[in-house]
């Protein structure tokens, strides 16, 4: 599962996600992507079951990037707990994630089998997504 090896604290507030991704949201290393369309928090093993779907399909063929990276430590206080008493212990590590935001990348594949993996990837995702393509990319030049 990704997560990051040290973090400076080991709690962290929540925060608010407004407003459309103002990096990360064009592509920087493949010819093909998913671009997310909503604001949602993603965790690690979506994330890893998104890679694991695209992996598979592609016949590790080719080559694919996860642009997000899940660094947001979420707590959770144990089921039946009074309010109160403080924050919760850590229980996972989430990427926040806004309109805009490359989340994968694919390369070096026909563009019939990127688009069917990222679409398969975008199922293990809680955000709705839309495949896009570099703009200078030609069918022969693959």
């Amino acid at each position: 599962m990704l997560q990051p090896k040290k973090t400076k604290f080991r709690r962290q507030q929540k925060g608010r996600m407004k407003g459309n991704a103002q990096r990360g949201n064009e592509l920087a290393f493949g010819s093909f992507g998913i671009k997310s369309l909503e604001t949602k928090w993603i965790t690690g093993r979506q994330i890893e079951a998104a890679r694991q779907a695209v992996t598979r399909y592609m016949k590790r063929e080719g080559q694919i990037w996860i642009r997000i990276f899940p660094d947001k430590p979420i707590t959770k206080k144990p089921a039946e707990v009074r309010m109160g008493k403080g924050k919760g212990a850590p229980e996972g590590f989430v990427a926040p994630v806004t309109p805009g935001r490359i989340i994968i990348e694919a390369e070096g594949v026909p563009y019939e089998v990127a688009k069917e993996a990222l679409r398969l990837a975008a199922q293990k995702l809680p955000v709705t997504t839309k495949f896009i393509v570099r703009r200078d990319y030609s069918e022969t030049a693959n």
